[in-house]
């Protein structure tokens, strides 16, 4: 396991293209992030007061973008903690494998689309944080 902190773990900028019919941002595998995006999702609709995450990855890294509203995201290397505020569609925040992460405060119309590096693999995450704590010492 290579150690790893939140800090880690970076705002990246995306490529932003004005237009006068509305703006694009792109992200490129390997170039835009450092890894080959294997899966991507979304999530939306969630109520107000609930969180989402509460886990960690052993291998997997991911590209968090506010598509559109806001929300937070909290990382967690066991030691120290650091907030993200995102909310604007052509950043991106980069989390590394071994960060604990959870996001909340979710605007009302919120979209999290998160860019991952590895298919979905059940054994690659740690839910419990106190077996996380462990895996980090």
């Amino acid at each position: 396991m290579k150690i790893t902190s939140v800090y880690d773990c970076t705002i990246i900028e995306l490529d932003k293209h004005h237009h006068k019919k509305g703006n694009i941002s792109v992200v490129e595998n390997r170039k835009t992030i450092p890894f080959e995006i294997k899966r991507a999702y979304y999530l939306y609709d969630i109520p107000g007061g609930e969180s989402r995450g509460g886990h960690a990855h052993k291998e997997l890294s991911q590209l968090i973008i506010a598509a559109s509203g806001s929300f937070s995201v909290t990382l967690d290397d066991g030691n120290v903690k650091r907030t993200f505020l995102l909310n604007r569609p052509y950043q991106g925040l980069l989390i590394v494998p071994g960060i604990w992460r959870t996001l909340d405060d979710f605007s009302s119309g919120a979209v999290c689309l998160v860019l991952a590096s590895e298919k979905y693999d059940e054994m690659d995450y740690i839910r419990d944080y106190q077996k996380f704590v462990t895996y980090k010492v």
